[in-house]
């Protein structure tokens, strides 16, 4: 999805997962981003119907009621500040009590004129990224992603085995994801913002990334969107002169500033020439043999042979050293991939394939605290 990140039903919140969880080692902010990330996606569950749950309170506003209650609130004064009827106050309570097990929310005793009763608190690993109010923060993912846009393709999948379109979305909706994109414009705000979203998390630790992005004179941000992440790397890095890479309707009229520039175009055909090309889960989207045509182009644009490279965050499938739930998680997310687009996610062999072949020389993958992978390919 042109950032392109993410998952209910049989489908999942764990798939664009980790937000924070692209590099190793940096430090205290990183792990709390990194946990944030895994406790909002992957934890969303080991069955899949928990998604939807912790989807519902996200739409019901229930993170935001509990933050601005500033202290812990009793089950009656959630439903009273949800506006609820009054029936449903036993409706709740179950909710509750699921997301309370799961790790969504805890619950404290409220103060003593109220004797052992507990209140809902939000837990700083998981609901306290859940806050509308505050950024960065997953609401906007987590609606998205239980979109009944994005769910309905799940109820499909044994129709699309047995028939010949390329992806399930489109046995759902009758066009591929990116068609339905360009003609349903409230939707696709939707994504868009739940994509900032995930990437806004990125700002908690690039300022850590000079391995990784200092030493650049200029980056093509492809399919940067409205350039959440280009303003975040320059934010950090403010030396980078930025292009935003990204289709027509997704550039036109955006304004731009000292170091950031916006340009149209089609990642088949030519890049704009920049010391290095970066991708954010926008290539798990396409097929191998789409992301060798992408890459080829790539290389084609990179001005310097020496310290030119591609940078690519997105998933490395390692069964044999992910714990079981990651590898659960990301299996998960390649499966949603499938569902959507033409795309997958990949194993570091199916990566290095892909880069031989486009031409590259080398790279280098670091691994990261959750779901995704940052991956340094040099020509």
């Amino acid at each position: 999805m042109g950032e392109l990140f993410a998952p209910l039903g049989e489908q999942c919140e764990r798939c664009s997962a980790a937000s924070m969880g692209v590099f190793v080692s940096l430090g205290e902010q990183c792990e709390r981003c990194s946990a944030a990330s895994m406790g909002v996606f992957a934890s969303l569950g080991e069955q899949c119907e928990r998604c939807s749950f912790n989807g519902c309170a996200v739409q019901l506003g229930i993170p935001d009621i509990i933050h601005n209650h500033k202290k812990p609130i009793s089950l009656p004064d959630l439903v009273s500040s949800l506006q609820l009827p009054p029936s449903k106050i036993n409706a709740l309570h179950r909710l509750m009590s699921l997301l309370t097990h799961l790790g969504f929310f805890a619950t404290t005793k409220l103060d003593p004129n109220h004797g052992d009763q507990k209140g809902y608190v939000l837990t700083p690993t998981t609901s306290r990224f859940l806050i509308k109010s505050e950024l960065p923060n997953l609401s906007p993912f987590v609606r998205a992603t239980v979109d009944p846009v994005m769910v309905a393709p799940w109820q499909f999948l044994v129709d699309w085995f047995r028939g010949n379109e390329e992806t399930t979305f489109e046995t759902a909706h009758g066009v591929g994801i990116w068609e339905f994109y360009d003609k349903n414009s409230k939707f696709n705000n939707l994504f868009n913002e739940g994509m900032a979203s995930d990437s806004r998390m990125m700002g908690l630790v690039i300022r850590n990334c000079e391995a990784v992005f200092g030493g650049l004179n200029s980056l093509v941000d492809v399919g940067g969107g409205t350039g959440i992440i280009a303003q975040i790397i320059s934010e950090a890095f403010p030396s980078i002169k930025f292009i935003v890479f990204d289709l027509p309707h997704v550039v036109e009229n955006l304004p731009e500033g000292k170091n950031l520039n916006y340009v149209e175009g089609d990642t088949f055909q030519s890049f704009p020439s920049a010391d290095a090309i970066f991708f954010k889960c926008v290539l798990h989207n396409w097929s191998d043999e789409d992301c060798v045509k992408i890459l080829k182009r790539c290389r084609e644009a990179i001005q310097s042979r020496e310290g030119g490279k591609v940078i690519i965050i997105d998933i490395v499938v390692d069964g044999d050293k992910d714990e079981h739930d990651i590898t659960e998680t990301k299996l998960v997310c390649d499966i949603f991939m499938m569902v959507l687009a033409t795309g997958r996610e990949r194993s570091e062999k199916e990566w290095e394939k892909i880069f031989l072949e486009a031409g590259f020389s080398h790279y280098k993958i670091t691994p990261s605290f959750g779901l995704r992978s940052l991956i340094e390919v040099y020509p």
